[in-house]
């Protein structure tokens, strides 16, 4: 045996040991990120949005008033409200997550502000009869909504909200015409693309 062998061995378990104190640290920051988010944004849920409000698309553009259009949208908010609530309320049932806990009173606090807006922008719009910009409007807040509750939950929430604003944004420039597409694109497809990653990656 050579003298430089006895030392092998201890080289070996500090690189062990440095490897498992690595591991320890990542398990602790990945437990405080989760303790610290909301975690049951619904996946399944999301794709239920997206796929009513693909319907409501589809009804929408038989519509042969701009009031008749609106109103076929604003049903489909009160239905995607429903299903939003339904389905957080069951995930978070499941996954042992308290709504009402600081993460969740977080979320709800950022998100809620946006929507409030978007309600109050939508009488104003009504009533100056530029319902056209309605679409732009809906997806911009919406997105904002999600951005600033996204915040305080699952990483991917925070991109689907970006990527509702980016919708609204050219929404509000393109021709008014095309707001039924738009809101289409943006409450039907996002909330299906995202949805699906949210039920596959965080457990429905």
């Amino acid at each position: 045996m050579s003298p430089s062998e006895p030392f092998q061995p201890r080289q070996g378990r500090q690189v062990a040991l440095d490897d498992h104190a690595r591991d320890n640290l990542r398990f602790i920051r990945e437990t405080m990120e989760r303790a610290g988010s909301f975690t049951a944004v619904p996946g399944w849920g999301g794709i239920a949005l997206g796929v009513t409000a693909l319907g409501a698309a589809g009804i929408a553009s038989r519509q042969t008033s701009s009031m008749d259009w609106l109103a076929t949208w604003i049903a489909e908010a009160f239905l995607a409200i429903a299903i939003a609530v339904w389905t957080t309320f069951s995930k978070a049932r499941e996954s042992g997550t308290s709504l009402f806990s600081g993460p969740g009173r977080r979320f709800a606090y950022s998100f809620a502000p946006p929507l409030l807006v978007g309600a109050l922008l939508t009488v104003l719009l009504v009533r100056s009869a530029l319902i056209g910009a309605v679409a732009g409007v809906w997806l911009l807040l919406y997105g904002t909504g999600v951005v600033t509750g996204g915040a305080f939950s699952i990483r991917i929430v925070p991109l689907m909200g970006l990527c509702f604003m980016v919708l609204g944004a050219m929404a509000l420039f393109c021709p008014s015409s095309w707001g039924n597409v738009f809101l289409a694109a943006g409450f039907g497809g996002l909330h299906i693309v995202f949805g699906a990653i949210i039920a596959r990656q965080y457990g429905g």
